[in-house]
């Protein structure tokens, strides 16, 4: 969700690669992101009303699941909280809600993949990983294990002690780990394939996008900045090193507020040298 959708448009499909089609419906207008033939995501304008409170753009990810409305009541029964009711959309049918500490996501029924989808998770221009920043990891991790089955992953030679994988299935899909003090509220951060992550780096400088984090290495021979686009939505880059001697910028600073009806959100994350996803 953004405040300047063409804006957001120019910018992501300049950086990431994703090409665009219009899926908008009478009542809203909507942006479809798409990656050949397989659709990634969307874009659409926040609201005037959200605005007015001080939300701020922002990537928020969906889980599919059989029937949002089942869902919606084990959410209330663990202690989370809902933020729309199942609703019909023009992507189907959606619920967005929080986890015990505030971190949002959407879900939505699930439909079924697209041809090759499920096997392109480490394509360029596809989401190849989610993270979770969370106060309390373990508690977060019984929470989305009660929630979706998601399991504990064997974790890669290299990865941090604290950082827990997740799986769902036979797939790693992403990762839990403390956040930070400097990181003042738990949040999911989503990371964008790209092939060359000097490239891309550039790209996004280039659109007047900032990176306040990276590129740091991890392991699998990959490295990953995060970035925040020039409208304010955090996101994350993920790539191979295309050139050597890559010099790291000074720690910078991105600062935020966000309300919309209960959701509301505000700090600052402050970049200092370091390693890992962290």
């Amino acid at each position: 969700m953004t405040t300047d959708v063409a804006g957001a448009t120019a910018f992501y499909t300049e950086v990431i690669g994703w090409r665009v089609r219009d899926a908008s419906t009478p009542r809203l207008p909507y942006t479809l992101l798409t990656s050949g033939d397989v659709e990634i995501g969307g874009l659409m304008a926040l609201p005037a009303e959200a605005t007015k409170k001080g939300a701020m753009p922002r990537w928020m990810g969906y889980v599919g699941v059989n029937d949002v409305a089942v869902v919606a009541e084990q959410i209330r029964r663990l202690g989370g909280r809902i933020y729309v009711p199942p609703t019909e959309t023009n992507i189907g049918r959606i619920l967005v809600v929080a986890d015990l500490e505030m971190a949002t996501l959407g879900l939505i029924d699930e439909v079924q993949p697209q041809q090759g989808e499920s096997r392109g998770f480490d394509q360029p221009a596809r989401v190849g990983w989610c993270e979770l920043l969370a106060a309390e990891p373990d508690k977060a991790f019984a929470f989305y294990n009660t929630l979706f089955g998601w399991q504990r992953a064997e974790a890669e030679a290299g990865a941090m002690d604290s950082y827990q994988l997740l799986s769902a299935g036979s797939r790693t899909i992403g990762g839990i780990f403390a956040k930070r003090e400097r990181e003042p509220v738990s949040f999911w951060l989503y990371y964008f394939n790209v092939e060359d992550i000097d490239a891309a780096t550039k790209r996004l400088k280039d659109a007047g996008g900032r990176i306040f984090e990276g590129p740091v290495e991890v392991p699998g021979d990959t490295w990953v900045a995060r970035c925040v686009d020039p409208q304010g939505a955090t996101f994350a880059i993920q790539g191979k090193r295309g050139r050597p001697g890559y010099a790291r910028g000074p720690g910078a600073e991105v600062r935020w507020s966000a309300a919309w009806g209960e959701i509301s959100s505000q700090g600052k994350m402050t970049a200092k040298p370091g390693k890992g996803r962290s």
